[in-house]
C-alpha cells in the first residue's frame, strides 16, 4: 500500500467518515524542508518530502482526512494554494526546495503541482514549472485562468485551466527583478486582479484580457512592503498586510476600495509586528490578522514574544473595529474561515500545528489543534 494510501485510510478512521461534505474542504501546505534555529531559516536535517493536508470543516471540530506528498513553501505570503469553487482540484506552488546537490541548503524553486481531491485517496496528478520563487496563486471567478506570483524573479506566470489542468500561457513581467510580486487576487469581473509587491513597496492593478494582462499605469500605495492580500466576496475591498522591515518596529494593515475608480487605499491601521497572516471572513464582515509578533526571532532579542497573536476585526465600512485576540503558536501563517464564519484556523510552522477557533457570542473559543507533520505554511478554501 503507498504512501499516501496509508494517511488517507488512517485520516478517515480517524475522522469517521470517507470524504468532506460539498463545498467544506480546506488545503493546508505543509513545509518539511525549513526549521527556525536562533530566528533564522534553515534546511531541515533529515527532512521528509513537503506534504498537503485536506481538512474536514463541515463539521466542528474540524478534522485532517488526508494527506498526500507534494512540494510547498513557507517562503512567500500563505496564498500558495488555491482551491476550484467545485474543489474538484487544488493548486499548490513551491518557492523553495532543498539544493538538490546539497541538503543544508535551501534554494529557490518553480514546481506548481494539480491536485486531484475527488480521487480516494487525493493524488498529484500534474506537475509543472512557473518561474523562481513561485509563490501565491489566484483561480479566475470564471475557472479558465491562474496566476502565479513569482517572488524570486519579478514576474507573474499565467496559466490556461482547461478539464483540470494547467496550460502554460505566458508570462507579466513587471520591470523589476526585485519586485517581490507577493500576493495576487481576483476581483469578480475576472478582468482586473490585485497584485502586490513588498519589494518595491506598491500594489499594482491588473487588466485581464483572455491570457493577455497588463499593469495599470497607477500605482496604490498602502505601506511598506505590502504582503499578503485579500478581497472581499463582493469585490468592493481588499486587504493588505504590510511587513515593514522585520525590525520590531510596530507594522500595518490596508484596505483598498476596489469599487473606486481608480482603486484606492482609504484605510491603514497600525496592528502589530508581522502580520503576515490575513483573511476576510466568507460574508466580509470580519477581517482576521495573524501577527508573528516576534515570535520567529531569536529568544535573545529584545523584539522576542513567546507567541503570536490572533486578532480579529469588525469591517465597518472602511474602518476597522477590533474585536477580540487571542494567543498561537510561533511564526504564524496562514488564516482560514469555515464557510459560515464561525470556525477559525491559523497556521503554525514551529509547532506544525494548525489553531483551531470558534467565533461565539463575541469571544474566540480555542478549539484542538490540529497536528501536522510539516509546518504549516499556506491554507486556502474554495469559498472567498
Amino acid at each position: 500500500m503507498s504512501r499516501s494510501r496509508l494517511c488517507w485510510t488512517a485520516a478517515a478512521v480517524f475522522a469517521g467518515l470517507a470524504a468532506p461534505a460539498a463545498g467544506e474542504t480546506a488545503v493546508s501546505s505543509n513545509d518539511h524542508h525549513t526549521v527556525l534555529e536562533n530566528g533564522q531559516q534553515v534546511a531541515a536535517k533529515g527532512a521528509t518530502p513537503d506534504t498537503v493536508s485536506i481538512i474536514d470543516l463541515a463539521h466542528y471540530p474540524p478534522k485532517i482526512i488526508a494527506t498526500v506528498e507534494a512540494p510547498g513553501s513557507v517562503v512567500g505570503p500563505p496564498f500558495a494554494v488555491a482551491v476550484a469553487k467545485d474543489e474538484s482540484y487544488a493548486i499548490v506552488t513551491a518557492a523553495t526546495r532543498l539544493d538538490p546537490q546539497d541538503a543544508s541548503k535551501i534554494v529557490a524553486d518553480d514546481r506548481v503541482s494539480v491536485i486531484d481531491l475527488r480521487s480516494t485517496p487525493p493524488k498529484v496528478v500534474q506537475q509543472l514549472t512557473a518561474g523562481a520563487g513561485a509563490t501565491s496563486v489566484a483561480i479566475s471567478p470564471d475557472g479558465g485562468l491562474a496566476l502565479v506570483a513569482n517572488r524570486a524573479e519579478g514576474t507573474v506566470s499565467i496559466f490556461a485551466i482547461k478539464d483540470r489542468r494547467l496550460e502554460a500561457a505566458g508570462k507579466l513581467d513587471l520591470g523589476n527583478a526585485k519586485a517581490g510580486p507577493s500576493g495576487v487576487a481576483f476581483l469578480p469581473d475576472g478582468k482586473t486582479a490585485l497584485l502586490s509587491r513588498d519589494g518595491d513597496s506598491i500594489v499594482s492593478l491588473l487588466h485581464i484580457e483572455g491570457a493577455k494582462i497588463e499593469i495599470d499605469k497607477r500605482p496604490i500605495t498602502t505601506a511598506m512592503r505590502p504582503y499578503s492580500l485579500d478581497v472581499s466576496r463582493d469585490g468592493r475591498l481588499a486587504a493588505v498586510s504590510n511587513m515593514g522591515r522585520n525590525d520590531g518596529d510596530i507594522d500595518s494593515v490596508s484596505l483598498i476600495d476596489t469599487s473606486a475608480t481608480p482603486p484606492r487605499t482609504v484605510f491603514t491601521l497600525s496592528v502589530g509586528p508581522s502580520p503576515e497572516g490575513l483573511k476576510l471572513s466568507p460574508d466580509g464582515k470580519l477581517l482576521a490578522v495573524g501577527l508573528q509578533n516576534g515570535s520567529a526571532k531569536a529568544k535573545d532579542s529584545p523584539f522576542f514574544h513567546d507567541h503570536g497573536e490572533l486578532l480579529l476585526f469588525a469591517v465597518e465600512g472602511h474602518r476597522l473595529r477590533k474585536l477580540a485576540e487571542a494567543p498561537i503558536g510561533h511564526w504564524s501563517q496562514g488564516i482560514a474561515f469555515s464557510r459560515d464564519g464561525h470556525t477559525i484556523l491559523v497556521q503554525n510552522m514551529v509547532e506544525r500545528t494548525i489553531s483551531v477557533f470558534r467565533w461565539e457570542d463575541g469571544k474566540l473559543v480555542p478549539g484542538t489543534p490540529l497536528k501536522l507533520g510539516g509546518g504549516a505554511a499556506a491554507i486556502r478554501t474554495s469559498w472567498p
